[in-house]
């Protein structure tokens, strides 16, 4: 049996934005960020910093999301990633300020940005262009001006792969962490050949099917450890591209509380799938909580489904979880038949009501 999500003509139909361009488009983001970034340049006083604090919302925000916890186990100094018009109570000189709005008009961001000026934070900032980087420019800050000429939808969610390597470039020129050419070259290789096994051409690919299962569904998302951000992009795009209601608990708290919450409303049994992501590069002691816990869901009359990253590095693994999330997003909304999934409405029109 056909369905729409087997036809580049009907898909094209509804995809007026180009959202499916900006899904392929990942490794190639990827590759053209990592090259873009390759002459940027930072003050010697910038590794000696005590903290990282990035500033950004949204789609802005999902690459330091997805860093933090990529490096939690070699960052040697706390990275908050705090969406609101302030910054943290402690910000100071010492501390290393991000400033991320890929349209360069979030006005949390540029509330924040006078905050860290303020007190003589070290700031670097990632956009596209827009009052942020005029405010860059003006006081001399560090800034990768992204060319996002891999993201055709023109969405900051879909620029996932300039924001993560645009910052993860950055970190590392800066000498706060590490990551290797070899590192990238072998990603976006891997990810090509991702790209082909769940485009639409691949009848019943993973992504598709998962898509199927979700149709109508209330997701809930639960990762651990270095997926956490990985399963959040997931949901994020959910929620943006297919226009669902999602929820995030991750392991080991989800077992430690959520799991009592399973037996009312009686109608979310028949109304939510959960979806596990596990890891063999997890604590062994985590792997074994997913499949107990899909039990216990299963015995409580929920649809799960596991998903089990299968790449050999922890960063390899990330970018699996975020290009399938973005295929099933996407065909979930050309499930949904929604005309033109690539724009955001709600939250355009809620932004200019903001503005009165």
């Amino acid at each position: 049996m056909t369905s729409i999500l087997d036809s580049r003509t009907e898909i094209d139909k509804l995809d007026i934005s180009h959202l499916l361009g900006s899904v392929e488009s990942l490794p190639d983001q990827i590759e053209n960020a990592w090259e873009q970034t390759k002459n940027l340049t930072f003050p010697s006083d910038y590794p000696q910093v005590k903290n990282i604090i990035v500033s950004g919302m949204g789609g802005s925000n999902l690459g330091s999301l997805v860093i933090k916890h990529l490096f939690k186990d070699e960052l040697t100094i706390p990275m908050e990633v705090y969406p609101h018009y302030h910054l943290p109570g402690y910000v100071s000189s010492d501390s290393l300020v991000l400033l991320s709005s890929y349209s360069g008009t979030t006005e949390e961001t540029l509330a924040a940005a006078e905050q860290a000026k303020e007190v003589g934070a070290k700031i670097v900032v990632i956009t596209g262009g827009g009052p942020l980087a005029d405010m860059a420019r003006a006081n001399n800050w560090p800034m990768y001006l992204i060319d996002a000429k891999y993201n055709p939808s023109g969405q900051p969610r879909m620029a996932i792969g300039y924001e993560v390597f645009g910052q993860l470039s950055m970190f590392a020129k800066m000498g706060l962490i590490n990551i290797s050419e070899n590192e990238v070259i072998n990603l976006v290789d891997k990810l090509r050949q991702l790209v082909k096994k769940l485009g639409p051409e691949i009848p019943n690919n993973p992504a598709k099917l998962l898509a199927f299962r979700a149709f109508d569904k209330h997701i809930i998302f639960s990762a651990a450890e270095h997926l956490i951000g990985a399963a959040h992009v997931f949901n994020n795009q959910v929620n943006e591209n297919a226009k669902s209601l999602t929820t995030e608990w991750h392991l080991p708290e989800f077992n430690h509380h959520f799991m009592e919450a399973l037996s009312y409303p009686k109608l979310a049994h028949d109304t939510s799938i959960f979806f596990l992501f596990n890891s063999g590069l997890y604590h062994e002691r985590v792997q074994k909580r997913f499949p107990i816990t899909k039990e216990v869901l299963e015995s409580k009359s929920y649809e799960t489904q596991l998903i089990q990253a299968t790449a050999p590095t922890k960063l390899e693994q990330i970018f699996e979880i975020i290009q399938l999330g973005q295929f099933v997003s996407s065909y979930l909304a050309f499930l949904y038949k929604i005309p033109d999934p690539g724009p955001v409405p709600n939250v355009e029109w809620f932004k200019t009501q903001m503005t009165k």
